[in-house]
Order: structure tokens, then C-alpha cells, then sequence
């Protein structure tokens, strides 16, 4: 099974991948991460990636399907994959097609966790002012999310329509609880699996 989570930065996909993965045994892939594994070893790449998200600004496009074909490719993936954070762009969902018909899959749902942009900023003021000052991400300012908001209206929203037209969209009200999220999201993969195991 191939789940991506869509959200504005902000809206919770982190916590909804992990509890997906916990759940259903899928292996949660975060674009976020992966990127940031090459931040902190801070090879040439990493220090470009670094002050790409430090800004706000989106990764490209070629880099980041290099870094998920790759990981794709790995054996723990074969159980099936909850993406978090990726695709960012129209692009990036075309070429996650492409990957995945190749290996002789598709995606079989995308659950968009609704949030508005106050409440994901009171979030961030939150996250910020109760971690401690080692515990912050350099990209994890209102300053940032609003820059990171600009950017995912900009181009990661045009995903939603792409999604809703093949009627693989599902919308969950993302300003409830995390259980209460957790809840609707697996409803929604529950029947797909019913329906898949038919």
C-alpha cells in the first residue's frame, strides 16, 4: 500500500506517518529527514540543502526524486510506504507515477490533513517556546513557516486538484486532536485495504 500525506507545513503529516507506520507495519518516508541526515553530516550538498531550508525555500525537484527513487529502491519498502512531505510539486507527484508504475504499483490514497494558517502558527510558537534551545529547528520559526506557507500555497497546493481528479483525495479535519485525526485517517485506509483484499 502507497499513502501520501498532504498538509500545509505544520499540519501534523509527521505524527500521522508514524502512527500509519506503527499501525499498519508501512515505512514512513520523509523527504524532511532524509534531507536532514545529509544536513548534519554536513557534506557539500548538505550545506547547500541547509541554507535552501533555512530559507523557506523548496529543494528541487531533481534531488529530491533522486533521494526517493533511492530510497524506494531499499527491501523495507516492499511492505508499502507512507509518504511525509513528499510530493512537494505537480512535477514531483508525476514522476512518484512514473517510479511507482515501474515498479508495478500506484498510489492508492491521499489523505490531506486540513489546517488553517493561524492554528499552524500557534503551533510553531508553541514548539518553539517549549523545546529547548539545542531541541529547535533552525527552520522551525513563524518567520519561516511563513515563508514556508507562501511556498506550499504556491506549489504544492496545485497537487490537490491533480489527486481529487483521479478520486484518490481524501480530506481529514486536521485542527481535531491527534487521536481523533489518527482515527478518521485510519477509517480511510481501513477501507481501502477492504476494498484492495476483496
Amino acid at each position: 500500500m502507497n499513502i501520501i500525506l498532504l498538509g500545509p507545513p505544520g499540519s501534523g503529516k509527521g505524527t500521522q506517518a508514524k502512527r500509519l507506520e506503527a499501525r499498519f507495519g508501512l515505512l514512513q518516508i520523509s523527504t524532511g529527514e532524509i534531507l536532514r541526515e545529509a544536513v548534519t553530516a554536513d557534506t557539500t550538498l548538505g550545506k547547500k540543502i541547509k541554507s535552501t531550508m533555512d530559507a523557506g525555500e523548496l529543494i528541487s525537484d531533481k534531488l529530491v526524486l533522486e533521494v526517493i527513487k533511492n530510497r524506494l529502491d531499499e527491501p523495507d519498502c516492499e511492505t508499502g510506504v507512507v509518504f511525509d512531505g513528499f510530493p512537494r510539486t505537480v512535477a514531483q507527484a508525476k514522476a512518484l507515477d512514473d517510479i511507482k508504475r515501474a515498479q508495478g504499483e500506484t498510489v492508492d490514497v491521499v489523505i490531506m490533513l486540513d489546517v488553517d494558517d493561524d492554528a499552524l502558527i500557534t503551533r510553531i510558537e508553541k514548539r518553539a517556546t517549549s523545546a529547548g534551545e539545542n531541541e529547535v529547528r533552525s527552520d522551525d520559526t513563524v518567520e519561516v513557516l511563513k515563508h514556508r506557507l507562501q511556498a506550499y500555497r504556491t506549489w504544492t497546493a496545485p497537487i490537490i486538484p491533480f489527486y481529487a481528479d483521479r478520486g484518490i483525495l481524501k480530506r481529514v479535519d486536521g485542527m481535531k486532536g491527534i487521536k481523533q485525526v489518527s482515527s478518521a485517517v485510519y477509517k480511510i485506509v481501513d477501507s481501502i485495504r477492504l476494498v484492495e483484499s476483496d
